[in-house]
């Protein structure tokens, strides 16, 4: 099966293509102006042509669902649902988190906490079992303080995520390494597409929305009757 993977999560704009699970190509770029909405296409093309076969070959899209940020998502989800609709196959969502533990899984650690940066001294985490992959405590926002992970402090833990780097800067734990130049990446939505496809754990394209954890929260504009 041909599958295309849309990961926009982050500032990292990410396309692959598989046969199974078998990576065919990979375009993406880390960029700080979150360039999703004038690369997303163009790495779709190029993937296709990396990989060496035409759109009308794909049999299911695999989105990065989230969490993360707002627009990015909300770009990611509506090309993923384009192309579901056009081409007349299935949608699959995976935990924009998941992909980010993948590479690093069997690698003795007990634990492997993935961050994505969010506003202040909050990141979007959740906590996987090193070895398994196996979620222990469920994606949540969570705001940074002294006692953050304080329960993993006697055990091997891994922090990856853009995320990492503030909370090195606070968190005080022994047996724990952070690599903050980790961000969700579409080649690692494989496995776990795969798996959902054998289980036809498949979206409701016209229904399905992001993982965006929290509401989105624009600038207010300030009435003029408001008081001061």
């Amino acid at each position: 099966m041909k599958i295309l993977y849309i990961e926009t999560s982050s500032k990292n704009c990410s396309v692959a293509i598989s046969d199974d699970e078998k990576l065919l190509c990979l375009c993406e770029e880390v960029s700080e102006n979150y360039k999703q909405s004038e690369s997303l296409h163009t790495f779709v093309e190029w993937a296709l042509e990396g990989a060496g076969i035409s759109l009308q070959e794909i049999e299911a899209v695999s989105l990065g669902k989230g969490p993360g940020s707002y627009t990015g998502l909300r770009i990611g989800a509506s090309s993923a649902k384009g192309f579901c609709y056009g081409l007349k196959v299935p949608l699959i969502a995976v935990n924009s988190l998941e992909s980010m533990i993948e590479p690093f899984l069997g690698q003795n650690y007990d634990y492997i906490v993935p961050l994505i940066d969010a506003r202040r001294m909050e990141v979007y985490t959740a906590i996987y079992d090193g070895e398994t992959g196996k979620e222990i405590s469920e994606t949540e926002a969570k705001i940074l303080d002294d006692h953050s992970f304080e329960e993993l402090k006697d055990k091997k833990v891994l922090f990856v995520g853009d995320g990492a780097k503030k909370t090195k800067e606070i968190v005080r734990l022994p047996n724990a390494e952070f690599k903050d130049d980790i961000y969700p990446s579409a080649q690692y939505l494989i496995k776990r597409t795969v798996e959902k496809i054998e289980k036809k754990e498949f979206e409701d394209t016209a229904y399905f929305e992001p993982f965006y954890l929290k509401d989105f929260h624009g600038v207010k504009k300030k009435k003029s009757s408001d008081s001061v």
